[in-house]
């Protein structure tokens, strides 16, 4: 009997690490990961059975009837998006209400992240078509995204190369926008800051509100391999629920990888329960439903998109 075995690539999430490694084995077929630097195209590699994939670039070509990709209900990727709005250190900015009118930096127009950075901007009452939106890459020179997708920008929303770090720190922006924080943030130098000063109690009060913490990448496979194999979707769910299992039970073991990661990962329990960040099409449905209603209020999306179109069989 010839073993099944299939190849997909994600950035190196720590709670795939089990998988990478071998520490957790997928039962059944065998699975090479990738390691990629960035979020691969799934699509554009003939190699590929599937991979970590943008939510919102899977959703939305589901919603126009694109099926090549099957989505599965693992977020590999997840996190609040209160602490992905800067300044500068000297503004007197404090709050979401703040940027009514104002000049905004982000990195990638119809990205997951900034999708749910601006829906807490229209939950605050700021109105998106009063910003004048700037999209360009975090830091000058860097390549590899597409920062513009397959959707018409608004007429408030312009084009740079520059780095949005530097232009923020120049002022040319009042704010920016990103998933991944500039390297001088973490330094007692820095120009810049986080535009809440308590973004941790924001995140907080969210979670409480929604309860959920928001999906960003999902992981997909290509519908040749699941027509090939279709018990392919739930054994990847499993061993990947496996490998983050495994992951968790280990960080807790062996905590000492940064000075408070055990205080973190305490509090992380007492608040989220035993797993905050779940799989499945259940337990992820509201998060889904706000995320594809964000889509189309934001105009990302010409119409509704139901949820039972996102993880359809």
């Amino acid at each position: 009997m010839v073993e099944v075995r299939i190849r997909l690539a994600a950035r190196d999430w720590d709670h795939l690490v089990p998988v990478a490694t071998g520490a957790v084995k997928p039962e059944g077929f065998a699975l090479d990961l990738d390691s990629r630097a960035v979020t691969p195209d799934v699509l554009s590699e003939p190699g590929l059975d599937g991979g970590e994939t943008s939510f919102s670039r899977y959703v939305l070509g589901r919603a126009a009837g694109d099926d090549r990709l099957v989505g599965l209900p693992v977020f590999v990727m997840r996190a609040f998006r209160h602490r992905c709005v800067l300044v500068r250190r000297d503004s007197e900015l404090t709050s979401l209400e703040e940027l009514k009118g104002a000049r905004v930096g982000l990195t990638g127009w119809p990205d997951s992240g900034n999708t749910w950075t601006r829906a807490l901007l229209r939950a605050a009452g700021v109105d998106l078509g009063g910003i004048d939106w700037t999209v360009g890459p975090l830091t000058a020179g860097e390549t590899g995204k597409d920062r513009t997708g397959p959707v018409p920008l608004p007429g408030n929303v312009s084009l740079t190369d520059e780095g949005l770090a530097e232009g923020l720190a120049a002022g040319r922006y009042d704010a920016i926008m990103t998933p991944f924080m500039p390297p001088e943030l973490f330094t007692p130098e820095s120009r810049l800051r986080h535009l809440l000063p308590d973004h941790r109690s924001a995140e907080l009060a969210y979670y409480e509100r929604t309860g959920f913490v928001p999906g960003i990448h999902l992981v997909t496979l290509k519908r040749e391999s699941v027509e090939r194999h279709p018990w392919l979707p739930q054994a990847v769910q499993d061993v990947f629920e496996h490998s983050k299992r495994h992951w968790l039970a280990r960080r807790r073991l062996l905590a000492d990888t940064t000075p408070w990661l055990l205080s973190d990962l305490t509090a992380t329990a007492l608040t989220f329960g035993h797993d905050w960040m779940p799989y499945g099409a259940a337990p992820n449905a509201a998060m889904v439903a706000a995320f594809c209603d964000e889509l189309h209020a934001q105009g990302i999306s010409s119409r509704p998109i139901g949820t039972e179109e996102v993880f359809a069989a």
